[in-house]
């Protein structure tokens, strides 16, 4: 899997390049329905409506990876919204503000140079984002998708996703004076983590997707006082019901990163179920081609019904 560096080998990086292909290869679903949250164009949802026509459907509210950056963005998941929705889910598929080429207060702190590529994310606004869509989230979907049964929802995501989902249901546990608090857990069915960036110290340590974590909160500067209100790992215990799925071969958020997320959970008293696939890598839980993916539906059926 690595060298003696730590680094992966050749063979790991052929299959990761293949099953991101794999993954990538689906052509984008257009949804049955868009709404929009606010007044900037990323902030919109997609709906997807229960392939099978049942009413009351639990709804599934995606988060898109992507390392939170510009080019990524809520099409290349569309095929796992329509995955979902072919299995009796109503599903709403999240955009959100990611970095760009030139996000001035990252970029003023040394921690991306003009030129460089997108930064990942944008502090606060990726936040605002995900916290404005699921508070709206309740009326929104009861109007796009009269079928969906806001009383049972479930939140997913892959990647850095995934760390939004987790953050999403543990904001009543946010420190006081945090904009994104709430005075009461969300009212949510659960969780279901994909491959998540779910520990920040990990996920640094391991230099996870080119340092985008510290780029996600502007740079090192204000890195700690920051983390304290996007760390998953710092925000527990949650009382939310959480299930993390993630590949063993995955070497784009290495497992470690899963692993330290349940670990801190365990440390406060709260347990969080963790799936390892074996001979499965990052891309494959997005991939409705790939069985890891029938893996993720079921995780979330077992939450949402």
């Amino acid at each position: 899997m690595s060298d003696s560096l730590g680094f992966p080998d050749s063979a790991a990086r052929d299959r990761d390049e293949a099953e991101s292909a794999s993954a990538f290869a689906h052509p984008p679903v257009a949804p049955d329905a868009t709404a929009a949250y606010g007044d900037h164009p990323d902030q919109v949802v997609d709906f997807y409506a229960p392939r099978d026509g049942r009413t009351a459907a639990p709804l599934v509210v995606l988060l898109h990876g992507g390392a939170w950056r510009a080019p990524y963005d809520r099409a290349h998941v569309s095929p796992l919204a329509d995955f979902l929705a072919r299995r009796g889910f109503a599903v709403a598929n999240v955009e959100y503000r990611r970095g760009g080429d030139d996000i001035p207060q990252q970029r003023g702190e040394g921690q991306h140079a003009p030129g460089a590529g997108p930064v990942a994310g944008r502090w606060p606004e990726t936040f605002d984002d995900v916290a404005e869509a699921l508070d709206a989230m309740p009326v929104l979907a009861a109007r796009a998708l009269p079928g969906a049964d806001v009383r049972r929802i479930v939140v997913t995501g892959h990647s850095a996703g995934g760390h939004l989902a987790l953050w999403a249901a543990a904001r009543h546990v946010l420190p006081e004076g945090s904009p994104w608090r709430l005075p009461a857990p969300p009212p949510l069915r659960g969780v279901v983590a994909l491959a998540p960036i779910a520990d920040f110290a990990a996920a640094v340590r391991l230099g996870v997707c080119g340092g985008a974590v510290t780029q996600l909160l502007g740079g090192e500067a204000g890195y700690a006082d920051r983390a304290a209100h996007a760390d998953p790992g710092a925000l527990l215990p949650t009382g939310i019901a959480t299930a993390i799925v993630q590949g063993v071969d995955d070497i784009v958020v290495p497992q470690a990163v899963s692993e330290a997320y349940v670990d801190a959970a365990a440390q406060a008293g709260e347990t969080v179920g963790l799936t390892l696939l074996g001979g499965v890598g990052h891309f494959p839980l997005i991939d409705p081609a790939a069985d890891a993916c029938a893996v993720v539906a079921e995780e979330i059926t077992q939450l949402a019904w």
